[in-house]
């Protein structure tokens, strides 16, 4: 399987925010910004990996950095930054730009995790990435620690849920 050019799974999606998209502190819901992030990560780990279907594995992380305003537009870019057999590593961030006066600020990123299936919703491989820019190289080179990271924590995740209850409050 030939590698890909991390940039040839780069997803660009730029909207303005509407006032239903705004809690009580007159800023951008964070669920909102979720859906926005799993949008574009989605698209990116399908270019990528050329298939009909691809699952959210993990969020390893969403950090909002600064609030979004009304008077913003809201930039979401993402892309593949490192690859296992089937697992796809997409790194999202999203650019606040104040329309008024154009100042840009980063306020948020995160890292996605997701798996390619075939047809019989079975993990298929996928290519490898070639990082290129400076950006790209850097999210590459880190990309193995936030793997094992990811294995450690999807570990701990399953041994906490072998040891979560499954009844209800209300059913005692």
């Amino acid at each position: 399987m030939e590698a890909k050019k991390a940039c040839e799974s780069r997803i660009v999606n730029t909207a303005q925010v509407l006032s239903c998209d705004l809690n009580n502190y007159n800023t951008l819901f964070g669920g909102i910004l979720m859906k926005k992030l799993d949008d574009a990560a989605t698209l990116s780990a399908r270019r990528h990996s050329r298939v009909k279907e691809c699952v959210t594995a993990s969020t390893d992380s969403i950090d909002f950095l600064c609030p979004i305003h009304q008077t913003d537009s809201v930039c979401v870019e993402s892309f593949v930054t490192y690859t296992g057999r089937t697992s796809m590593e997409i790194f999202c961030k999203v650019i606040a730009e104040d329309i008024i006066t154009g100042e840009r600020r980063v306020a948020a990123t995160a890292f996605m995790t997701f798996v390619a299936l075939d047809e019989n919703k079975r993990p298929v491989e996928v290519p490898r990435v070639i990082p290129e820019s400076e950006e790209e190289k850097f999210l590459y080179e880190t990309g193995k620690e936030r793997a094992e990271i990811r294995k450690l924590r999807r570990k701990k995740s399953k041994e906490l849920a072998a040891n979560i209850s499954l009844v209800k409050p209300w059913d005692n």
